[in-house]
């Protein structure tokens, strides 16, 4: 085959990914970048204003470091949370027991159902007055059970609670890593004394510390990118989105309303490239920690 039809072969399989890319990804984005530094409502053509969208989202506006706020405390429960109960249940879906893929398919099945259902099941599961979770907290002997969706205090843990019930899909990686950790080097640590938390400090870890990492990086992007949870937790429980008092206020979910619900684009896309520039400094900074944590055989 000449060289020339080999190239001819490439780009008519890569041209259209490549091509489906440039339209609905790249330019989008790029054009985004330009609106960031506009006064755009749609109705009106973009007004350039050079910085001020960033100027008045750092400085001025009333909403943008709540909304901050709110995802930063989500994301540094969430994440760490999740890691931890996504791993401890593969490591009990890794011992040898019995109905073992009736387990693995009833843990890893909330991952995947759509997120809209789930937060509608799990705003009638928070219902302050008859909820299944409260009914539960009154039959065990708690008088004042938490007012989970109309409480400032309690929103946010509330979906917590829901981000945590997905846990699969880390599960299910984090399972495939202790899968391949070799029995020979649990063998051998026992040879040398070591006891339970001996193995899985001195052996699990290190050799599952690249999926480990790679969780958590997930973790973090989708902990700053919630909005169909926040936003429907909202609408089926009565309240204004972001409520109550903004105490559900997630960053997408204002980026979503300075959008849709104030035509203020401008605004709304300086806000997507500020969450993408943090996303990629936290992506950064990890993987530089990774070196001294991360090992790779």
């Amino acid at each position: 085959m000449s060289r020339r039809l080999q190239l001819f072969y490439f780009w008519m399989m890569v041209g259209p990914a490549g091509l489906g890319f440039l339209l609905f990804v790249a330019g989008p984005m790029f054009y985004s970048g330009y609106l960031s530094f506009t006064q755009y409502d749609v109705i009106n053509p973009p007004r350039f204003i050079g910085w001020q969208n960033y100027y008045y989202l750092a400085i001025h506006d009333p909403s943008f470091w709540p909304s901050v706020k709110v995802t930063a405390i989500f994301a540094g429960v969430s994440v760490p949370l999740g890691l931890l109960l996504s791993l401890a249940f593969a490591m009990l879906l890794n011992a040898r027991t019995r109905f073992l893929g009736f387990f693995r398919t009833a843990f890893f099945l909330p991952s995947i159902l759509p997120g809209v259902a789930s937060a509608v099941l799990w705003v009638w599961i928070f219902n302050p007055s008859h909820g299944l979770l409260n009914s539960f907290l009154r039959a065990a002997g708690v008088t004042e059970p938490p007012a989970w969706t109309s409480s400032p205090d309690w929103a946010l843990s509330a979906l917590i609670i829901i981000a945590l019930w997905g846990f699969g899909g880390a599960m299910v990686i984090f399972l495939a890593g202790l899968q391949g950790v070799p029995r020979s080097l649990y063998e051998a640590a026992q040879l040398d004394g070591c006891g339970w938390w001996g193995q899985f400090r001195h052996v699990t870890l290190p050799m599952i510390s690249p999926v480990l990492f790679f969780n958590l990086i997930m973790g973090i992007i989708g902990a700053m990118k919630v909005f169909d949870t926040a936003f429907v937790f909202g609408a089926a429980a009565g309240l204004v989105p972001g409520g109550p008092a903004r105490a559900t206020l997630f960053y997408v979910l204002n980026l979503y309303l300075k959008a849709f619900n104030h035509f203020h684009f401008g605004l709304a896309s300086a806000m997507a490239w500020m969450l993408f520039l943090a996303i990629a400094l936290l992506t950064a900074i990890n993987f530089l920690l990774a070196k001294r944590w991360v090992h790779h055989e």
